[in-house]
């Protein structure tokens, strides 16, 4: 009876043992000391409105809004800025994409070990949050195009990825907990409803951060190219205030002390084990029940017990990275893909990387959807739906999300402009004379390799391909205009494209090569270049810090990248005249090449050409794939960990908390190395993916199949079970969210 327990003394099974002869051995009467009055009761924590929540944990919850909006916002973008902005290749890019984020999953296990056996929870997330602030200082630094060359940015670039890693995964175990301690225990159901509050601010963070930072990115221009720094900076700065708004809650906290770590017990009494077992491999010595029973000379009992337990559950983690290897691509391949595709969607311009900003919000979506439908029509069909059951659906899920993704880039591939090959070289002929030319290419004996009749101001449709004997090769061009016939001569190099430009004014007829961008250049982009027929240097002013110049009588710009919409009124100027061109609507990943004339008596005008057309294919055709992939990681992370956390003791949580982090970690090192080494072109490594993960969860059901679940009371014991509820529910919740 609780009546009877209170008058009783509360039993400590860690106390010492005192025996009867201490407990009443005589007092010295010169020890005696007047009694000390008694201490003033402790106050208790400020309280949110009268209610049960402690005011400490409003500070806690900011915080991590603003360092999951600092994550995600920065990590949305980054594919990009690896492909554009440090020029690198796609397989590279995704390559060290999956290294930062690998390293953002490893890293957990040094923060909890640095946060339970030396500096405590509050102080470890002060000190790592200074090095995540000064990781995204250093990476934004390093997207500034005036500081520095390739090199530096590089290098500043990879060194604030470091901090960043450290920095996020350090605190990642320890805010939410730190969070748990600021209740007392009788206030369980308040603390269970925080984490509630907690982990939908980490969606909020990243369904935010993920659709504004490529706002920043794309819809502001910085030094004449997309803003990265800003993009960078803006998450940089919102992880500045969640230190500061954390910080400013000191007072408040609770500070539990370090007690210990259980991660590192649980490998030193493995580690105890399997030495032991292999020092007493003689015969003679009696076998044991189980290969953990080796433990049994220097760790108690009960902890070789909850580790037995705790192995069996981490024997089914074995397949699970490959799940994250598909999962965690959206932020690199499917982003990478989303740049081939058209982001216009009449009434909004999407960027490739705000794709990503559809998990977040398809979570929030699936979660009550699986959770209050789904699952219960499924139940009352009569189907056992088990949590193995559910995790496997999850990986056939997103096996055939890469299969949707794999034959959308195939129909993409078969869409796009065709690209030269080895000793290949594509030509398109611009007539810019005042009638008809025909033009005819040659070979080195005279042979005609391609004849036309080029009208004047003629948009020709496609590229002529010409084979090349060599890399490089001269061809001649014979041009015939009005009674002139012309021979002249240029040099064509392998898997290239060209514009020949022909300009003339009834008596002579001239023509300049011109080394063309292919299409991968302008990926996810609006490009313009312009072909100056005036006889006076233009200058043009494109926007904001957009400008260029060109020459005089045929003079030809480079490319310049700017923002896609409406161009009524550029501002154009020469040494004499200010003038105005209307460019019309720029579209959306198409190049442009924009010819200034003036052939009537209204004053300059501009003529445009789609040099490299836009891909015709919808974004939203990557919706279906996205649908597929979040509705396997619902059914995949929510369910994994509620099932693995019922079969493990209520001491082994943050074991298998750390070993599911690992997990993930571990899938994108996988991606690493198939971007890196495959070699393969987009969509059969999709494929590939998709088949790699059809066996693994072929293997983990056969796993599944003979594993025998644990009852929840054979693995704790009654005064475990309210701690199980409580941690059990916090795990709930927080798989239900961008970690």
């Amino acid at each position: 009876m609780p009546e009877d327990r209170e008058s009783e003394p509360a039993m400590n099974p860690f106390q010492k043992n005192v025996s009867k002869e201490t407990l009443f051995s005589p007092v010295s009467t010169e020890e005696v000391r007047p009694p000390q009055p008694p201490s003033p009761p402790k106050k208790p924590p400020p309280k949110i409105c009268g209610s049960n929540y402690p005011l400490s944990i409003a500070f806690i919850v900011v915080n991590e809004f603003c360092e999951r909006f600092s994550y995600y916002g920065m990590k949305a973008v980054l594919t990009l800025y690896f492909l554009y902005f440090l020029h690198w290749n796609e397989d590279t890019s995704t390559s060290v994409y999956h290294a930062f984020s690998s390293l953002c999953y490893f890293t957990p296990i040094l923060g909890a070990a640095i946060a339970d056996s030396w500096l405590g929870k509050f102080k470890t997330i002060i000190y790592l949050s200074l090095v995540y602030v000064l990781g995204h200082v250093i990476k934004s630094l390093g997207a500034l195009p005036i500081l520095g060359g390739q090199v530096v940015h590089t290098v500043l670039s990879l060194f604030g990825l470091s901090l960043i890693a450290l920095g996020t995964g350090g605190i990642k175990p320890c805010v939410a907990a730190f969070g748990g301690d600021q209740f007392e225990e009788k206030h369980a159901e308040e603390r269970t409803r925080y984490f509630s509050v907690f982990y939908l601010s980490i969606n909020a963070g990243s369904l935010i951060s993920t659709f504004i930072t490529p706002m920043l990115r794309g819809d502001v221009q910085c030094f004449g190219e997309d803003c990265y720094a800003l993009a960078f900076g803006v998450p940089g700065l919102l992880m500045v205030i969640a230190l500061v708004v954390f910080a400013m809650g000191s007072k408040m906290y609770k500070k539990p002390p370090p007690e210990g770590n259980i991660v590192t017990q649980v490998i030193k009494c493995i580690w105890f084990a399997i030495s032991n077992r292999f020092k007493n491999r003689s015969g003679d010595i009696p076998k044991r029940q189980h290969w953990l029973d080796w433990a049994a000379e220097k760790y108690p009992k009960q902890l070789i017990q909850d580790v037995k337990v705790l192995t069996r559950v981490l024997f089914l983690y074995i397949p699970l990275p490959m799940f994250w290897a598909l999962l965690d691509q959206q932020g690199s391949r499917w982003t990478l893909q989303a740049t081939k595709m058209n982001g216009n969607l009449g009434f909004f311009v999407l960027q490739p990387d705000q794709m990503q900003v559809l998990n977040p919000f398809l979570v929030l979506i699936f979660i009550p959807l699986f959770d209050l439908g789904i699952y219960r029509l499924v139940s009352k069909c009569g189907i056992n739906f088990t949590s193995l059951r559910k995790m496997a659906v999850g990986m056939i899920l997103a096996c055939l999300a890469f299969a949707v993704a794999a034959a959308i880039e195939i129909k993409i591939d078969g869409m796009a402009s065709p690209q030269p090959g080895s000793q290949e070289a594509f030509l398109q002929v611009l007539n810019l004379a005042d009638d008809e030319v025909k033009v005819t290419v040659l070979d080195d004996e005279n042979n005609s390799l391609l004849e036309e009749s080029i009208k004047s101001f003629q948009k020709t449709p496609h590229f002529f391909k010409l084979y090349l004997q060599t890399k490089s090769q001269d061809f001649h061009f014979h041009l015939k205009y009005h009674s002139l016939s012309v021979y002249t001569a240029h040099s064509m190099e392998e898997k290239n494209w060209y514009t020949l430009i022909l300009h003339g004014d009834g008596k002579n007829i001239s023509s300049i090569m011109m080394k063309d961008t292919d299409n991968k250049t302008i990926n996810g982009m609006t490009a313009v270049r312009f072909v100056n027929t005036l006889h006076k240097d233009v200058n043009i002013s494109l926007g904001m810090n957009i400008s260029l110049s060109v020459d005089e009588d045929y003079g030809v710009s480079a490319y310049q990248t700017v923002k896609q919409g409406e161009y009524p009124a550029v501002h154009c100027r020469t040494e004499d005249e200010v003038f105005s061109l209307n460019l019309g609507l720029l579209a959306f990943d198409v190049a442009y090449l924009l010819v200034i004339s003036n052939n009537t008596n209204q004053g300059p005008e501009v003529w445009k050409m789609e040099s490299i057309p836009a891909n015709k294919m919808s974004i939203a055709w990557q919706l279906p794939q996205y649908a597929l992939v979040t509705a396997g990681e619902v059914m995949f992370s929510i369910t994994g960990l509620e099932f693995s956390y019922s079969q493990a003791p209520s001491s082994m949580k943050s074991v298998l908390q750390a070993a599911w982090l690992l997990t993930v970690g571990v899938g994108n090192a996988i991606v690493l190395v198939v971007a890196q080494f495959s070699g393969l072109v987009q969509w059969a490594e999709f494929i590939l993916f998709s088949c790699l993960l059809l066996v693994v969860c072929l293997i983990f059901s056969i796993m599944g199949y003979y594993y025998i679940p644990v009852k929840p009371e054979d693995i704790q014991g009654p005064a475990d079970k309210d701690s199980l509820h409580i941690k059990g529910s916090m795990i709930s919740l927080e798989t239900k969210t961008r970690l």
